[in-house]
């Protein structure tokens, strides 16, 4: 019988058949995205696209240990606070971290920018569908994966309280550039924590 005829049928209700909405419940979470404001603990969603130079790239299959997987743009002050953070996380760790730069939301040249600042990142460029897989709406969005591609780390699951306010300045009074600075700190030694958990 279909869910929904199940579930307008006379004789049945939810609470006479707790397993069956259970069911029906968790296979619709399933379906949805990753949850990009906790996503801790899940599994990503797949992708396969073709980075910067042309080479395929699958994940998870490709994955070999614990991933950086960044979702950014050129024009995102955020990001540029915090992509200097993630290169000295590859140059911490001897490349053993990779950075995959999924760029979407661009109104630039991602590989140019890359190259000028020096960024050792795997670039994938006009990765719009996988930012909306995976429910990034807002740049930066940070996480750190294992190789099977759970996720153990998002930026978006940092809670308000662990950035530091000045004593005069409410958040809210302050600028992009200067909230990026407040920020990019606490997502770097926060994933740098992350990392060594899943190396240990």
């Amino acid at each position: 019988m279909p869910v929904t005829a199940f579930m307008t049928h006379s004789n049945s209700s939810w609470s006479s058949r707790p397993l069956l909405a259970a069911l029906v419940i968790l296979l619709a979470i399933s379906a949805l995205p990753l949850r990009a404001e906790s996503g801790i603990g899940e599994q990503a969603p797949r992708f396969d696209l073709a980075d910067a130079g042309g080479e395929r790239f699958r994940f998870p299959e490709r994955l070999t240990g614990p991933t950086i997987v960044l979702f950014w743009a050129t024009w995102c002050p955020y990001c540029k606070a915090l992509m200097p953070h993630l290169q000295s996380v590859v140059e911490e760790y001897d490349g053993a971290i990779e950075v995959l730069a999924l760029d979407f939301r661009e109104d630039g040249d991602p590989r140019q920018y890359l190259v000028k600042m020096g960024y050792d990142f795997r670039l994938f460029p006009a990765a719009d569908a996988v930012a909306a897989a995976w429910g990034v709406k807002t740049t930066p969005g940070l996480f750190l994966v294992d190789a099977s591609g759970r996720v153990l780390f998002s930026n978006f699951s940092i809670p308000p309280e662990a950035y530091a306010r000045g004593p005069t300045q409410a958040a809210g009074e302050l600028k992009h550039y200067q909230k990026a600075a407040r920020k990019a700190p606490v997502w770097a030694a926060e994933l740098r924590k992350a990392i060594d958990r899943a190396r240990q």
